[in-house]
């Protein structure tokens, strides 16, 4: 899975989703992309699910980008806890995802066979998002 290495503090507060992603909003690197289309969470269990589904669907032909890194821990007290005692032990890790964001890109695949792939990983995603080619974005 996906995680930092290391982190100034081990524990974050949640925050606020608002507003649009104005960096990483473009096709930087790949031919397609897919581009999110709402606020979220997407943790690092889901990002890899996605990467498999996408390798996996063009047979290793063409090249991946992952434009997402989940830096956010998301602490959980366990089951059947009372309350108080301070706060949970970091769980897991998401990435924070605001509309427009390209979360995933792709080169080397003809646009059908690109559109399938990016599919196949946006069931995989618990966002909604969008195919999109590098002429559409322009």
């Amino acid at each position: 899975m996906m995680m930092p290495k290391k982190v100034k503090f081990r524990k974050q507060q949640r925050g606020r989703m608002a507003g649009k992603a104005w960096r990483g909003s473009t096709i930087a690197f790949g031919e397609f992309g897919l581009k999110a289309m709402e606020c979220g969470w997407v943790t690092d269990r889901q990002i890899e699910a996605a990467r498999v589904a996408m390798t996996r669907s063009i047979k290793r032909g063409g090249k991946v980008w992952i434009r997402l890194f989940p830096d956010k821990p998301i602490t959980k007290k366990p089951a059947e806890t009372r309350m108080g005692k301070g706060k949970g032990a970091p769980e897991q890790w998401v990435a924070v995802i605001r509309p427009g964001k390209i979360l995933f890109e792709m080169e080397g695949v003809d646009r059908p066979t690109a559109a399938a792939a990016m599919r196949l990983a946006a069931h995989k995603l618990a966002i909604k998002t969008r195919f999109m080619g590098r002429e559409d974005a322009e």
